[in-house]
C-alpha cells in the first residue's frame, strides 16, 4: 500500500510546470522517495536530505500523451437567462483593468484578465472553469496578466494582433496544449467589425483602433497599442406564437409543425393547400439586445472611435435607422472619458446606459478583496508592528455612496450614466428585467465594522493587544540576554532594512494568500524584490497605497526570481512596465532582473508589447564561483560536480561579466554586500538566494557585521539550505505542507514546517520566517509551537523590521489565539487544483 500510494502521489506532479528550455540540476541525493514513511518511522536509516528526483530533473511526467484542449460544446439555448456583469478587478488598486462577464446559462464569456481576477472569482463563486472565452481589450500586463492561470482552464483566447506576441513570450511557461486556441484578428478590411462569435444565443463582434504614428513614434513605439470596441449582439426575441391564426386562419392542425413554425420552418396547412410560413402566425420579432465595451486608454484612441466608420450602423438616428444600443461599459480611465471628446462620443448614444467601469479614485475607498482585508485588519489591530494600517484604507472614510456625481452625470443629453460597482450587473434577458441590477453588489466593509466584529467574537483578542504592545516596552534585557542577540542587530536603526512579505501561500491566489512576493525596503537607499508573483503590484498598493507603491515601485533596483514557476514570476512584467513608466524622463538606471535563464526568453518576447527597461543577469553568474570570476577576471571552476548533467552542458562560460559588475555597483549603493545564489532542490533551475548588508560601524566606532538574509525559494530541505544560512540573521523557508503531509512534500519536492525549521537549527538562524503555506490552509496553517522557539510564519502585508527580530516569535501565540476557530480547509476546489499544479 506505500509502494502504491506513493507512485500514485509522483505521477499527480503536474507537467505543466515543466519548461522545454529547462535543465536539471545535480541531484542532492540519489535516493527515491517509496520508502519515505520507514524513514519517518524510523524503522530504517534513510539521508535526511530526500526528494523527488524526477521532479528536480524535469521528468516528472506521467508518460501519457498531452492532449490539446477542446472547446466546450454545449446545446444553445436563446431564451436563455443573460447578464453583462463588472467584475470589479484592479477598481481599488488601480493595478489592472476591470474586468467584465457576459453570462448564458450555456456559455460564459470574460472581457479582460488582469492580475487578482482569479482571487476575486474564488471569494465571489464564479466558476473561471466555466469560462469558454476570453476577450482581450488591449494586449499589455494590466488586461492579461491573469492569463498564465487562466490559460489552465480557458479554451479560447481573442485578442487584437498583439497577441500573439504575448503568446510568443508565454510559451516559456504555459504548456503548448494550452495555447493552441488563442486568436488574435486585426482591423477590418470592410466597414463592419470583425465577427469573432456568431451563434443562436449572441454574435460579438471587434472594432480595432490602432493611433497614428509619426516616424519618430513609428522607431521607437511598442507593439501593444492597438484596443478593441467589443460588440456583443444577443439573437432577436422572437414575436409571440398566434395559436388561433394558425389553427383558424391557416388550418394548422396542434403538433410538431407548431414547433417548427416557432423554430422558423414553414409548413404545409392541414386543411388547406398552402404553404405556411412563420411570419404567418408569429408577432413581430423584439431585436436582441445589445452591449458595447470600449476602451480608450489615451484621446489618440478616441479620435479612432470618433472615426471609425464600423460603428456608424449602432448610432441611434432617424435617417439610417441605428441598431439600439442598450448598455455601453466603458473601460477607458476616468482621464479620457471625462474629457470633452469623449463625452460628445458618449452623447451620440443618449438612450444607452453608461456604465463606467475605468479606474476611479473613489473606488480606492473600500476593498474588493474583503476576506484578505478583513484578516489584514484584525492582524493590524492585533499587532501594528509588524501589520501596519493597509494603504487601501484612508484615515477617513467616505459615507456617501460610491456611486456618485461624474461630470457626465450632470449633462442631461448624455442619457443614463453611473460608475461601476463590484459585481453590478446589467441584466439582458429575460427581456422583462432589462436595465440595472444592483442586487449582487455586496455591501460595503469598513476598517470599523472589521474591528467591531473581532471585538464581538473574541473579546479577549483587547487584552491580547495590550499583552502584544508590552513586548515592545521591555528594555533589551528582559526580553533576551544580550549573549544571544546577534552582533549585527546592535543599535540596528529602524531605517536599516524591513522585510514586506506581499504574498506567503503556494501554487495560485486564493482569498487569503497572495502568491510568493517578497519586498526589501532598504528605505533611502533602495529597494530589491525576492520573486514576484500575479499580483504582486496590487499587494503593494493595499500595503502603501496608490501613491505610496508607485514610490516603492521607483526605488526598485533589482528583482530576484527563483525558479520558473508562474506563481513566483507572473507579476514580474506589470511590475517593470510601471516602474519604466513612473521613471519615464527621469534619469535612472534599468531593474536588474536576476533570475533562471528560461525568464530571460520570457521577458525578450515580452518586451516587443511594453518597454520593461531592465538588464537581465541568469542565476548561475550570482552564484559564489561567478563572483568569484568577477574578482580574479577568470573562470574559477564550475558550479557543478564534475560529471553531472549541469556540467556537460555549460562549457562555455556561463558569467556575465559586465552585467555582474553592474550588479555590484548596484548592490554598493544600496548598502547589500552580496546577493548570492544556490541551487536547491525543487524543479530544474530553482534557487535560494542570500542577501547580506554591508558592514558597519556601532555606536562606539567599531566596525560590525551587517545582517544576512537567505530566502530559499521552493525547495525541499538540501545541504545548499543549511549551508547558506550558517549563521544568518533571518532565514524565509517555504514551509508549503504540515508535518503529516510528508508524501506530498515529498512528491512535489517542497518541505514541511517542521523540515524548515530543522534547516534553519542547523545553521544556527537567528530567525525563522515561514512561508508559501499550501492554500488548504486558509489562514494559518497546522503548526506544532514545541520546535518555534525562533520561528514565526508568515502572513500577507506581514512587515518585519530588522530592528524587532527579537520579538518576532514572540507574537506566534496570539496569532493562534486570533485564528483559534479558523483553522479548517479552504475550499475543495481550490485544493484540487493546487494539486494538479
Amino acid at each position: 500500500m506505500i509502494l502504491n500510494r506513493s507512485l500514485r502521489l509522483l505521477l499527480l506532479s503536474c507537467p505543466l510546470k515543466s519548461s522545454p528550455f529547462l535543465l536539471p540540476l545535480r541531484p542532492f541525493s540519489a535516493s527515491y522517495p517509496m520508502e519515505k514513511n520507514k524513514a519517518k518511522n524510523g524503522s530504517s536509516k534513510s539521508s535526511p536530505f530526500e526528494f523527488n528526483k524526477r521532479r528536480a530533473d524535469g521528468f516528472d511526467e506521467t508518460g501519457k500523451s498531452k492532449k490539446n484542449l477542446e472547446r466546450k460544446t454545449r446545446k444553445l439555448n436563446p431564451n436563455t437567462t443573460a447578464y453583462a456583469q463588472v467584475l470589479g478587478t484592479g477598481m481599488d488598486t488601480q493595478d489592472t483593468s476591470s474586468s467584465v462577464l457576459l453570462f448564458f446559462d450555456k456559455q460564459r464569456f470574460i472581457f479582460n484578465a488582469g492580475e487578482g481576477l482569479q482571487r476575486f472569482c474564488t471569494e465571489h463563486k464564479i466558476k473561471l472553469s466555466k469560462i469558454d472565452h476570453v476577450f482581450l481589450s488591449r494586449v499589455c500586463s494590466e488586461t492579461a496578466g491573469g492569463l498564465p492561470v487562466l490559460e489552465l482552464s480557458i479554451v479560447n483566447v481573442w485578442g487584437p494582433s498583439d497577441l500573439k506576441l504575448l503568446v510568443d513570450a508565454m510559451k516559456c511557461f504555459i504548456p503548448r496544449a494550452a495555447m493552441v486556441h488563442t486568436r488574435s484578428f486585426g482591423p477590418s478590411s470592410t466597414p463592419d467589425p470583425t465577427v469573432l462569435v456568431d451563434d443562436e444565443v449572441v454574435k460579438i463582434s471587434a472594432i480595432t483602433l490602432e493611433p497614428p504614428r509619426s516616424m519618430e513614434e513609428e522607431s521607437c513605439s511598442k507593439s501593444g497599442e492597438i484596443s478593441v470596441v467589443y460588440v456583443c449582439e444577443l439573437a432577436d426575441i422572437m414575436g409571440k406564437f398566434d395559436l388561433e391564426k394558425a389553427k383558424k386562419v391557416f388550418g394548422v392542425r396542434p403538433g410538431p409543425k407548431y414547433s417548427k413554425l416557432q423554430c422558423g420552418e414553414s409548413v404545409r396547412s392541414d386543411e388547406k393547400d398552402i404553404t405556411v410560413y412563420p411570419s404567418d402566425v408569429m408577432g413581430p420579432s423584439v431585436p436582441g439586445p445589445i452591449v458595447l465595451l470600449v476602451d480608450c486608454p489615451t484621446e489618440s484612441h478616441v479620435a479612432q472611435l470618433l472615426s471609425a466608420k464600423c460603428l456608424e450602423s449602432y448610432y441611434p438616428s432617424s435617417d439610417s435607422g441605428g441598431k439600439l444600443v442598450n448598455c455601453i461599459i466603458h473601460l477607458s480611465p476616468s482621464s479620457v472619458t471625462s474629457s470633452p471628446t469623449y463625452q460628445s462620443w458618449m452623447k451620440r448614444f443618449h438612450s444607452s446606459q453608461h456604465i463606467l467601469a475605468g479606474h476611479q479614485r473613489k473606488n480606492m475607498e473600500f476593498p474588493i478583496l474583503k476576506a484578505s482585508s478583513r484578516i489584514a485588519a484584525r492582524l493590524n489591530y492585533l499587532c501594528p508592528q509588524f501589520f501596519p494600517a493597509p494603504g487601501f484604507w484612508p484615515p477617513q472614510h467616505v459615507t456617501n455612496s460610491i456611486v456618485d456625481s461624474t461630470p457626465s452625470d450632470q449633462d442631461s443629453n448624455l442619457g443614463k450614466s453611473i460608475s461601476a460597482e463590484n459585481l453590478l450587473k446589467f441584466t439582458l434577458r429575460p427581456y422583462a428585467h432589462l436595465g440595472m441590477d444592483r442586487s449582487c453588489i455586496p455591501p460595503e466593509l469598513t476598517s470599523p465594522q472589521v474591528l467591531d466584529e473581532l471585538l464581538s467574537e473574541i473579546p479577549e483578542i483587547k487584552d491580547k493587544t495590550e499583552e502584544i504592545k508590552q513586548l515592545w516596552k521591555k528594555p533589551n534585557g528582559e526580553t533576551e540576554s544580550n549573549t544571544d542577540l546577534p552582533s549585527c542587530l546592535e543599535n540596528i536603526r529602524r531605517d536599516d532594512m524591513e522585510i514586506v512579505l506581499l504574498g506567503t501561500g503556494s501554487s495560485q491566489p486564493s482569498k487569503y494568500r497572495n502568491v510568493s512576493a517578497i519586498y526589501i525596503d532598504l528605505f533611502s537607499k533602495g529597494s530589491l524584490l525576492l520573486d514576484c508573483g500575479e499580483g504582486t503590484l496590487g499587494q503593494l498598493k493595499r500595503r502603501y497605497g496608490l501613491d505610496g507603491a508607485d514610490e516603492a515601485v521607483r526605488k526598485l533596483r533589482c528583482i530576484w526570481i527563483s525558479h520558473i514557476h508562474a506563481d513566483h514570476h507572473a507579476g514580474l512584467a506589470r511590475i517593470l512596465a510601471l516602474r519604466c513608466k513612473l521613471l519615464k524622463g527621469v534619469a535612472h538606471e534599468p531593474a536588474i532582473v536576476v533570475g533562471p535563464r528560461s525568464l530571460k526568453h520570457f521577458l525578450d518576447a515580452y518586451q516587443r508589447l511594453e518597454e520593461l527597461d531592465m538588464e537581465f543577469l541568469d542565476c548561475r553568474s550570482t552564484t559564489k564561483t561567478s563572483w568569484a570570476s568577477l574578482e580574479s577576471g577568470k573562470e574559477e571552476g564550475p558550479l557543478f560536480s564534475k560529471g553531472s548533467p549541469m556540467q556537460s552542458v555549460f562549457k562555455t562560460p556561463m558569467t556575465d561579466l559586465p552585467c555582474l559588475e553592474n550588479l555590484k555597483k548596484v548592490l554598493g549603493e544600496v548598502g547589500v554586500e552580496d546577493l548570492i545564489s544556490f541551487p536547491v532542490v525543487h524543479c530544474p533551475q530553482a534557487f535560494g538566494v542570500v542577501v547580506k548588508a554591508a558592514e558597519r560601524l556601532n555606536s562606539v566606532g567599531e566596525r560590525i557585521p551587517g545582517w544576512k538574509m537567505v530566502y530559499s525559494g521552493d525547495t525541499r530541505p538540501c545541504p545548499e539550505i543549511v549551508e547558506a544560512s550558517q549563521d544568518a540573521t533571518v532565514l524565509i523557508h517555504e514551509a508549503t505542507f504540515e508535518d503529516d503531509l510528508i508524501d506530498e512534500a515529498l512528491a512535489k519536492n517542497h518541505s514541511t514546517t517542521k523540515e524548515a525549521i530543522d534547516m534553519g537549527s542547523s545553521a544556527g538562524v537567528y530567525r525563522i520566517v515561514l512561508t508559501h503555506f499550501s492554500q488548504r490552509y486558509p489562514k494559518i496553517p497546522v503548526i506544532d509551537e514545541s520546535h518555534m522557539h525562533n520561528t514565526c510564519i508568515a502572513f500577507d502585508l506581514m512587515s518585519i523590521n530588522v530592528a524587532d527580530l527579537q520579538v518576532l516569535p514572540k507574537v506566534l501565540p496570539y496569532f493562534k489565539t486570533l485564528f483559534k476557530d479558523e483553522m479548517v480547509e479552504e475550499d475543495v476546489d481550490d485544493i484540487a487544483l493546487e494539486e494538479a499544479l
